[in-house]
Order: structure tokens, then C-alpha cells, then sequence
């Protein structure tokens, strides 16, 4: 499988939302807090992946765990709108471990979040940020507007 592309996130951007996580306990606040900027709506209690909002709770739930348990605190999300797109971008501050898709790992050990953000998601990508007070990376995903 290639490697994760290294891409600075896509231009003309808008930051609609902005999450700061600690710790896993925070993921279904961020669920529902994606599903509701994007749709207007509360998360119901029932539903599937057959809709952009879905894809990018569950993506943004992803790649937010990937950046709690390996990179180092704070994990910040932030959702941007586009003119034709939405994209999430999640922010650790361990710049040195790169994005990688788990190879090989048997069903149940955990490991897809990577792949799941590649098939649901239209466009991934990752970078490093150095502008601020030290490197920060991102790992981003692109979702068509709904």
C-alpha cells in the first residue's frame, strides 16, 4: 500500500469548528459536535455511513484516536469548509511519527483507522506545521460539501 501522502491542506479554506481533546472519553462529543456543523442537526440515535455527515464523524472519530493514543497531547480538531468541500484536520504534537496504514494486522487488532479515512473520505493527506511554537503534524481528510 502506498505511503500516506504528504500534502499541505487544501487551499481556500474556512475554519467552521475547533475541538481540543485530552482523552478518548472527549470522541462522542466530537462526533456529535461534526455532525452538527455540518448538518445543522443533534446526532440521531440511529445511523449508518451512507451520507457525508456519517463518513466524517466516524473519520474525524478516527483520526482523532490515532493522534490521542500515538501522538502527544493536545489533539486538536478542526473542521474547515471549502467552496466545494468540507475538511478535518487533526493536530498532534509528536511531528516525528509519521502517518503510516497498518499492514498485515489480523481483523480485531485494531490498527484501520488510516484505511477507514482513505475508503470514506474523498482526499487524505498529512504535513508538519513548524510556525508556531514548535512542529505540529496533521493528518487531514476532504469530504464532498452535502
Amino acid at each position: 500500500m502506498p505511503p500516506l501522502t504528504a500534502a499541505s491542506l487544501p487551499a481556500s479554506h474556512a475554519p467552521l469548528r475547533r475541538w481540543v481533546l485530552s482523552d478518548e472519553a472527549e470522541l462522542q462529543q466530537l462526533r456529535r459536535g461534526v455532525y452538527s456543523a455540518v448538518t445543522g442537526r443533534e446526532l440521531p440515535a440511529d445511523t449508518g455511513l451512507d451520507d457525508v455527515p456519517e463518513k466524517m464523524m466516524l473519520v474525524a472519530s478516527e483520526l482523532a484516536t490515532n493522534a490521542l493514543r500515538h501522538g502527544l497531547p493536545p489533539t486538536i480538531v478542526t473542521l474547515f469548509r471549502t467552496a466545494e468541500s468540507y475538511v478535518l484536520d487533526v493536530a498532534d504534537h509528536a511531528p516525528q511519527l509519521v502517518p503510516e496504514y497498518a499492514e498485515r494486522r489480523p481483523p480485531g487488532a485494531g490498527g484501520l483507522g488510516l484505511k477507514l479515512a482513505r475508503d470514506l473520505a474523498a482526499d487524505l493527506g498529512w504535513y508538519v506545521d513548524d510556525a508556531g511554537a514548535g512542529p505540529v503534524k496533521h493528518v487531514w481528510a476532504q469530504f464532498p460539501a452535502v
